[in-house]
């Protein structure tokens, strides 16, 4: 067999086992690539903490450590204690809609437009409108899908709870010894490969890094775009803060995230604001300025912000990532496409240092080696 043949086939092999690997031990990867990211957060204030000294007495790294985690975790639950109770309290006024009294309030705009529709021959003569748009309307605002949501949350504090532990326990070590990551992946790895493994870990750093802040200012930017603008088209204050948060938590879905939260924010808008606004004259109206915000705010947030956090990381072609969240979300759902750019940035990175003399390793990645050398 060709030699050319033979290095194409056990380079597939190994990435095949690689990748079942990973896949095998998702949640413990998931965990420590986490935990890094909390270390990643926290070393400012172990280095901040390393300049104290009273006296002949300097903390040690364990005191350092554990004061960088409390720092953390305590800044997580002082927001989510304030964030948590709004976003329910909206969830709450969705899931006491009354579907009947909207039907009431949009029975005679409805037939008005069911008869132009069916004017120009858009729908059919016997197309009841009505029935149609009560079927969606309790689709999107179902009880039952509310409370499996609530269910599943509910059921998921287990997992939660194993996983802030781990990702607790695991940040207390890299947090007490900067170089302990290096020394466990340096551990697996030949002697002859040492080099490009510490070449691939400080590339993976810095690129990983840059995706986090690039990811977090990108939520902050679009929080700030909706609010600004909801402010403009007429919510309350304390109404575009909680829609403006939503859809700013959810562009850490990619793609999907932001038109999920579009709806959730235009859901909590239609039962907020549907007993007190005449639907044609007012709510309508407000809808579509929302609706304009949203949608200003999501090509900001293409043109500008994406190819920052995912050109600056990733260093691939769109339609590529769209094709590896297709893969990451038909594997493992929400929680994969959430996952999916930094395992791909660690294994893009993984073909670079190992793989770059096949050529087609060398093609797709040749914007990332460019940035890595």
């Amino acid at each position: 067999m060709n030699n050319s043949v033979l290095k194409y086939i056990t380079g597939v092999a190994i990435a095949v086992c690689v990748g079942l690997f990973c896949w095998y031990c998702f949640d413990i990867i998931a965990y420590i690539l986490i935990s890094v990211i909390v270390a990643f957060v926290g070393r400012p204030i172990v280095d901040l903490l390393g300049k104290v000294r009273i006296g002949e007495w300097r903390p040690g790294n364990a005191l350092k450590a554990t004061v960088a985690l409390v720092a953390i975790w305590s800044f997580a639950i002082l927001f989510f204690w304030f964030v948590i109770p709004l976003v329910y309290g909206e969830f709450e006024t969705i899931r006491n809609w009354n579907a009947a009294d909207f039907m009431k309030r949009i029975d005679a705009p409805l037939a008005t437009a069911q008869e132009y529709l069916k004017g120009f021959g858009l729908v059919d003569v016997n197309t009841d409108l009505k029935s149609r748009v009560m079927m969606a309307a309790s689709s999107v605002f179902s009880l039952t899908g509310l409370t499996d949501m609530f269910s599943t949350l509910a059921g998921a504090v287990s997992t939660i709870a194993i996983g802030v532990f781990s990702v607790t326990f695991i940040s207390f070590f890299f947090l007490k010894d900067s170089g302990l990551f290096t020394r466990m992946v340096l551990t697996f790895s030949p002697t002859k490969y040492e080099e490009q493994v510490k070449s691939a870990l400080n590339s993976c750093e810095k690129l990983l890094v840059r995706y986090s802040v690039g990811l977090l200012l990108e939520m902050l930017a679009v929080m700030t775009l909706n609010t600004v603008g909801l402010l403009i088209v007429g919510l309350e204050i304390k109404k575009a803060l909680i829609i403006a948060m939503i859809t700013g938590f959810m562009v850490i879905i990619p793609y999907i995230g932001p038109i999920i939260g579009m709806l959730v924010g235009l859901s909590i808008a239609v039962v907020t604001y549907m007993g007190t606004m005449d639907f044609a004259t007012e709510l309508l109206p407000r809808l579509l300025y929302m609706e304009i915000v949203f949608l200003l705010t999501k090509g900001f947030d293409v043109f500008f912000f994406q190819p920052y956090v995912y050109g600056n990381s990733v260093h691939a072609h769109p339609l590529e990532i769209f094709i590896i969240l297709l893969i990451a979300g038909s594997m493992a759902g929400i929680p994969g496409m959430i996952f999916a750019i930094p395992a791909y940035t660690i294994l893009r990175v993984v073909l670079v240092e190992f793989f770059s003399k096949y050529n087609l390793v060398r093609k797709i990645t040749a914007g990332m080696r460019k940035e890595i050398d």
